[in-house]
């Protein structure tokens, strides 16, 4: 991990210790940063979970990923500043009851600052936490963004934000340390399985200082924070590829604008 050079892609110039402060800084820097992503699922790409290739691809190649290849990413930037870092599983509950029943293809971190626990996860698309939570609180916790909260069901928990006035479960996880094998299976489906939503559409997002843009197939919107939000349908491939570069700041080399172009088309041939 090259600690400098993923500073400079987050543009946080703060200070470094394994402290509170500097996690939350770190978040939102992350969050503000690097956009969540699908490009290589929708194009039928392999998503390697190689640190060393995340690292290129993330930091040096000017693009994001999805919550795999975030939490990875800065959990390590987390470890090369000393930070006691654990990787955690859940299940995406996004749009079902707090109770469904579905597979692990979340990743998230949890981190330990002077004996105290705190919940990170920079990987969670359109609702990415731009804040840290207390994993031990059951209490409301307010982020730069929405309001957040964990409420405990048995011996998992629940990760829940208020949005237009509504409690809405994102996903629930429990304290079982995951090693990056684990992961490797949940990112090959998504990845390669038709009815995985990643390998049909776009879905992008990023997070701004006052809301959250967001492109889902070709739908782009901006959440404004405190309510309100603006719908734009993109009209042609052109537009597109002009959003992910100028909305989402990603970097699209020629061989990727190709592949990218030939598969908006074909999406819009009958």
């Amino acid at each position: 991990m090259d600690p400098e050079a993923y500073l400079r892609r987050v543009d946080y110039r703060g200070p470094r210790e394994p402290t509170l402060e500097v996690l939350r800084a770190l978040v939102l820097r992350h969050a503000t940063s690097i956009p969540f992503e699908n490009l290589d699922a929708f194009l039928g790409r392999r998503v390697s979970l190689d640190p060393q290739a995340v690292e290129r691809k993330l930091v040096h190649g000017g693009r994001g990923g999805w919550c795999f290849e975030q939490n990875l990413l800065f959990g390590n930037a987390l470890r090369a500043l000393d930070f006691e870092v654990t990787d955690l599983a859940a299940r995406v509950l996004w749009g079902r009851p707090p109770d469904a029943v579905t597979a692990r293809t979340h990743r998230m971190l949890l981190v330990r600052i002077a004996g105290q626990d705190w919940l990170v996860d920079v990987g969670f698309g359109g609702q990415m936490l731009t804040g840290v939570l207390d994993l031990h609180s059951e209490a409301q916790q307010q982020t730069p963004h929405e309001p957040f909260r964990l409420r405990r069901m048995g011996d998992e928990r629940v990760v829940e934000s208020l949005v237009q006035g509504e409690w809405r479960p994102l996903c629930r996880f429990d304290l079982q340390r995951q090693q990056p094998i684990d992961f490797e299976a949940a990112n090959w489906w998504l990845t390669q399985d038709p009815a995985s939503h990643f390998t049909q559409g776009l879905v992008v997002s990023l997070v701004a200082q006052d809301g959250r843009h967001t492109l889902r197939g070709r739908e782009l919107a901006f959440h404004k924070l405190g309510g309100g939000t603006t719908r734009r349908e993109l009209q042609g491939v052109a537009e597109v590829l002009d959003a992910l570069r100028d909305v989402f700041g990603l970097r699209l080399d020629a061989s990727l604008e190709t592949a990218l172009e030939n598969r908006l088309e074909a999406l819009r041939t009958p």
